[in-house]
């Protein structure tokens, strides 16, 4: 058996053998510590019935350690040029599919609907910093069939999606990823273990798939209006950034009678509620809001 890929050395003669060279514009850093790719494989809990899909493999370092615990992996690579440097790394590898495409372009329900029949399903992978945040909230608004998420991604985003109300780091963000799935920060990541060194250190994330959002709300697209709006202006009050960027001035003396009603004070910062608070202000909120769309059209 050949040595692992996740090595200074062995990355080096792979590269050097096909002559390529990264894309700053595809955010290509490749890890070269296989301690760390071993740690996102437990973390992603897959077995040999399980099945995973990967998200830039890149040279197969990360696909060569879901291979020899998972049943299946199929791995989305948007750069071409990786694709025979794939087809030779992954040779050992039978169940290991490479597709040549945007994850944000590729349909994976049928897939993934497919792969959840033998088993347990999670998606991988070692994120580029520019598409986090749309890769992400891609996978869990889709609502697909996925029971985990294992994402290595910037530690200040990790920080920003895993964040309690109250810190500095919470935000909309936070209450998204959270709404869809139980977040952990599994490990910090430093920029030392990748080729090419980064700017900034990494953090491995964690996200069970909730069945069901830890709050019921009457209408899920105006929730994510409201908590939007409600940090449109971190420095602002509820109040302020409500009445500015959900509701207009018109509904100031309802919006003051619902603030009194449900007991939140108004001058509080959004980054003080708990999604808990922001479901509820949402349900209240909702009628009214339906009313002032319709007054509009």
């Amino acid at each position: 058996m050949s040595k692992d890929i996740a090595t200074p050395t062995r990355t080096k003669e792979i590269l050097e053998k096909y002559g390529f060279s990264f894309k700053k514009s595809l955010g290509q850093n490749f890890l070269i510590d296989t301690n760390i790719l071993q740690h996102i494989v437990k973390a992603s809990g897959m077995g040999e019935e399980d099945a995973v899909i990967e998200i830039g493999p890149g040279i197969g370092a990360l696909t060569e350690q879901l291979a020899k615990a998972a049943g299946r992996v199929e791995a989305f690579e948007i750069d071409r040029r990786l694709l025979p440097i794939l087809a030779d790394t992954l040779k050992p590898y039978p169940h290991v599919t490479v597709h040549h495409q945007d994850i944000l372009q590729a349909d994976l329900r049928p897939l993934l609907e497919e792969l959840r029949m033998s088993g347990k399903t999670a998606v991988v992978g070692n994120l580029p910093y520019y598409v986090t945040t749309p890769i992400l909230m891609g996978l869990l608004e889709q609502k697909l069939p996925v029971d985990r998420i294992v994402i290595m991604i910037q530690k200040e985003v990790a920080e920003r999606i895993a964040a309690s109300p109250g810190s500095k780091a919470y935000g909309s963000l936070s209450i998204a990823a959270q709404y869809y799935a139980e977040v952990t920060q599994e490990l910090v990541v430093p920029r030392t273990v990748f080729m090419p060194k980064p700017n900034v250190d990494s953090a491995i994330l964690r996200l069970d798939v909730r069945s069901e959002p830890p709050v019921e709300v009457r209408d899920e697209a105006f929730f994510f209006t409201l908590v939007r709006g409600a940090f449109t202006q971190r420095r602002k009050t509820l109040w302020n950034n409500v009445q500015n960027s959900v509701m207009n001035k018109t509904y100031k003396e309802e919006l003051q009678n619902l603030f009194s009603e449900i007991d939140i004070d108004p001058i509080r910062r959004a980054e003080t509620l708990s999604i808990e608070e922001f479901a509820l202000l949402s349900n209240r909120m909702y009628p009214m809001w339906k009313n002032m769309q319709e007054k509009a059209e």
